[in-house]
């Protein structure tokens, strides 16, 4: 099974799941709302990869309802759900059903975001969709990532699936769900240490770089391009 067609498999039940298999959801949203840029003159401009579902371009349209938003994913029945859920807002979204390890715009965005995600990619991809991200933004632009992290050594690592099982099953989760999630883990997700994120992201170019939120194998990672 591809990885588009395992997420779309999830989409009747993907946002629930989140609040369920994500430690610190809440807390991580309410900050990424905080870390939000003033508003430019004309309409914020936003790029959202791997959107799923549209959640965190939701966040952003309940803070700045004029902004223009593109959406990539991978899984075309996701977007079928944000198509749905930004409908009262359709003119000022756009979506691109395609893989955006291939993503070449040219300061196109005043704010990229991307939510569990970009793990899913290789080290060198992510590194080089981090240099992409870099190019599409407008100078001054800001780059959000919600995404996971893998622990430093193995043993850290073991106690950041063995936590999140546990925090899983307390959120209310089925043993089945969880087994669902281990699987996609086993299959798709290739995290990378947080050390080595912000790294590559200061070798993409960004100026400004940090995780400002971490819990467990979760973390918001933020980079901000110079003003020019």
């Amino acid at each position: 099974m591809t990885i588009n067609e395992a997420f779309n498999s999830t989409t009747d039940y993907y946002d629930e799941w989140i609040r369920k298999a994500v430690p610190g959801y809440d807390e991580m949203r309410h900050i990424a709302r905080q870390l939000l840029p003033p508003p430019p003159q004309s309409p914020l401009k936003v790029l959202d990869l791997g959107a799923g579902t549209g959640l965190f371009s939701r966040l952003v349209l309940d803070i700045y309802p004029t902004a223009h938003f593109t959406l990539w994913d991978v899984a075309d029945k996701m977007l079928e759900v944000a198509k749905i859920r930004f409908e009262d807002s359709s003119a000022q979204f756009a979506y691109v059903v395609g893989d955006y390890r291939h993503l070449d715009e040219r300061e196109s965005s005043h704010l990229v975001i991307s939510s569990l995600s970009i793990h899913h990619l290789s080290d060198p991809e992510k590194q080089d969709l981090f240099c992409r991200v870099y190019q599409a933004l407008k100078p001054g632009g800001l780059f959000l990532n919600m995404d996971q992290i893998k622990g430093p050594t193995p043993d850290i690592q073991e106690t950041y699936i063995r936590r999140w099982e546990e925090i899983t099953r307390l959120n209310g989760a089925t043993e089945d769900e969880i087994k669902g999630g281990q699987e996609r883990r086993r299959l798709y997700d290739r995290e990378a240490t947080m050390e080595d994120q912000l790294q590559w992201l200061r070798e993409a170019g960004f100026q400004e770089v940090d995780c400002v939120y971490k819990k467990w194998l979760m973390g918001l990672f933020y980079a901000r391009k110079a003003a020019g």
